[in-house]
C-alpha cells in the first residue's frame, strides 16, 4: 500500500517533469493586453481591437466556495497576469453561452490555470475536457495533497 509520502513524491516528480516540457514554444498563441481581472477565472482583454471577456478553460470557482476564497482567486489571477500582456490559446469552441472567449492563458511561459490550481485557488472543471486536462488534474492533486488554498484543513 502506498504511503502519503510515496504519493507526494510521485506527484511531485510528474509535476517536475512536466515543468521541464519547455513551455509554449510550439503553440499557436495570440498576444493580448489584459485590461481587467473580472474573477478568478475570467479576464477582460483587448482581442481583435475590442474589449472582450476571456474565460479560462479547465478551471472553475464553484458557488460553494466562500466569498473570501473567490476574492483570493481573483487577486492571485491579477498577480499572475499583472495587467500586462498574456498569450491566448483558443479552444475549438471559441465562445461560451455568455459570449466569452474560451481560452487557455499563458504568461511568462506558464499555463495560468495550472498555476492557480497548484496553489489551491481554483478547482478543475472536468465537465469540458481539454488538451491540458490531465496536467490540470495533477496540479489540483498536488495542491490537495499539500493542503494549499481551498484544500487547507483547519
Amino acid at each position: 500500500m502506498k504511503t502519503l509520502r510515496d504519493i507526494f513524491v510521485g506527484g511531485f516528480c510528474v509535476w517536475l517533469l512536466w515543468g521541464c516540457y519547455g513551455g509554449n514554444s510550439t503553440l499557436n498563441l495570440v498576444s493580448v493586453q489584459v485590461e481587467r481581472v473580472v474573477s478568478g477565472q475570467t479576464l477582460e482583454v483587448m482581442f481583435e481591437g475590442e474589449l472582450t471577456r476571456a474565460r479560462i478553460v479547465g478551471i472553475e470557482l464553484p458557488n460553494s466556495l466562500a466569498d473570501t476564497e473567490k476574492r483570493a482567486a481573483k487577486h492571485k489571477l491579477a498577480e499572475l497576469v499583472n495587467h500586462g500582456t498574456v498569450q491566448l490559446e483558443l479552444e475549438t469552441e471559441s465562445r461560451d453561452p455568455y459570449n466569452r472567449l474560451l481560452t487557455h492563458v499563458w504568461h511568462n511561459d506558464a499555463l495560468v490555470s495550472e498555476e492557480l490550481l497548484k496553489e489551491g485557488y481554483v478547482m478543475v472543471n472536468s465537465k469540458y475536457p481539454n488538451k491540458y486536462s490531465q496536467d490540470l488534474i495533477h496540479a489540483q492533486e498536488y495542491a490537495r495533497i499539500l493542503g494549499y488554498g481551498i484544500w487547507a484543513t483547519e
